[in-house]
């Protein structure tokens, strides 16, 4: 008896099937990483079967440079998942009507260059961004005034959907917390692909989105629900993105289930490694790991100088100024110390006399919460000592 109860209907081997979309894109996309292919037909297939989950992340392609993979990886992509919807310069009002059924079926978004969207020359665009954040979750809708004149009413747009971007640079953090996140890269001198044309290989592509949407039919009984264990470390957020991509690799079997709880393991550290996150947490994580480094307390100016003095770090140019006393205060004033208070500034007794500071037992709280786990560069530092410090007595 097949997986749909018809015994003409043969049931199709979602182990193979992956490897067959994924064998695809490797004849024309050069990936970073081999997580990178895993994360990629995972997404691919779960396209299918978003209504089998409660969520759907985004799957971001990132480059600082173009000329890196990233809009070949979308076309590939394009033939794969189910009504594929290029979507380069769509306005947020046109992604609504079309993710609402308007235009028919609901699509897949596919949508290139979109740091022309959210670039620094862009401005905000929280329209777009609040589509993009609301569709992660099944069920959420966005409300929009519809009519004319004063004959207006109040309409709520269905916004969950499946979406892929890709784009130079970085994207808001908002959006970021909802990705898998592909960092592509310029190919090497030593690595090829087949040239991508569409009259030739479309189809092929097609073939296999039919038979992932077969598959989807007669899994997706058996994927809603689902709860797949995740690796050690990936909770909250990343959990919520990679829970449907494991469902997906847990009910095709073979080799996926393993491959995929890799993949995501590599991905989310990965992540949480090039993505600083907020400038705060960015400021809260090098207070640790550079500058209350063996010390227990220092003066604001003992900070700023070290912070200012990090290579690779934004301190020394914020905006064309240097990080300073006010803004220092202002930032941290915003996490709190394991008694509930605001991180403030307190008298420190130095050689000069009187100097206000920062204590490492009012940051540690903050720094538990929100920074990631220290980098063995970091906690293998030399550490600071105080008494050799000529701000201490």
């Amino acid at each position: 008896m097949s997986a749909t109860g018809n015994p003409n209907v043969p049931v199709i081997d979602g182990a193979s099937l992956l490897a067959e979309a994924e064998a695809f894109h490797r004849r024309f996309n050069v990936f970073p990483t081999e997580a990178a292919y895993v994360a990629v037909t995972l997404w691919d297939a779960h396209a299918h079967l978003i209504d089998a989950f409660d969520s759907t992340p985004r799957i971001a392609f990132l480059s600082p440079e173009p000329g890196s993979g990233k809009s070949r990886a979308l076309e590939i992509m394009e033939t794969l998942v189910p009504n594929s919807m290029a979507a380069v310069d769509a306005s947020a009002s046109a992604l609504f009507r079309a993710v609402s059924g308007v235009e028919g079926e609901r699509p897949t978004i596919i949508f290139d260059e979109i740091d022309t969207v959210f670039g620094p020359k862009a401005g905000d665009n929280e329209q777009l961004r609040g589509f993009l954040n609301a569709g992660h979750r099944r069920g959420r809708l966005m409300y929009r005034c519809v009519g004319d004149g004063s004959n207006q009413t109040v309409q709520g747009f269905p916004s969950y959907c499946a979406v892929a971007v890709a784009g130079l640079g970085s994207l808001p953090d908002t959006i970021l917390t909802r990705s898998v996140i592909i960092r592509m890269r310029r190919r090497a001198r030593n690595e090829k692909v087949e040239p991508y044309r569409i009259g030739d290989h479309e189809k092929q592509g097609h073939a296999i989105r039919d038979r992932l949407a077969k598959w989807a039919d007669q899994v997706r009984d058996r994927v809603g629900g689902a709860r797949p264990v995740m690796p050690d470390g990936v909770t909250d957020r990343p959990a919520d993105v990679w829970e449907p991509l494991l469902a997906v690799a847990d009910i095709a079997g073979g080799d996926w289930p393993h491959r995929a709880r890799a993949a995501c393991a590599e991905l989310v550290k990965a992540s949480q490694t090039n993505d600083k996150g907020s400038l705060g947490i960015r400021l809260l994580t090098d207070l640790r790991d550079h500058v209350l480094i063996g010390v227990d307390k220092l003066p604001t100016v003992a900070i700023l100088d070290r912070l200012n003095a990090l290579e690779d770090a934004p301190w020394a140019d914020l905006h064309g100024k240097p990080l300073d006393n006010r803004r220092l205060s202002k930032m941290l004033s915003e996490y709190m110390t394991g008694d509930n208070e605001p991180i403030a500034s307190r008298n420190i007794r130095t050689a000069g006399g009187v100097l206000k500071g920062y204590f490492a037992t009012d940051l540690h709280d903050a720094w538990q919460r929100y920074c990631p786990p220290p980098q063995e560069a970091a906690t293998a530092a030399t550490p600071l000592q105080p008494s050799s410090d000529p701000l201490f007595v």
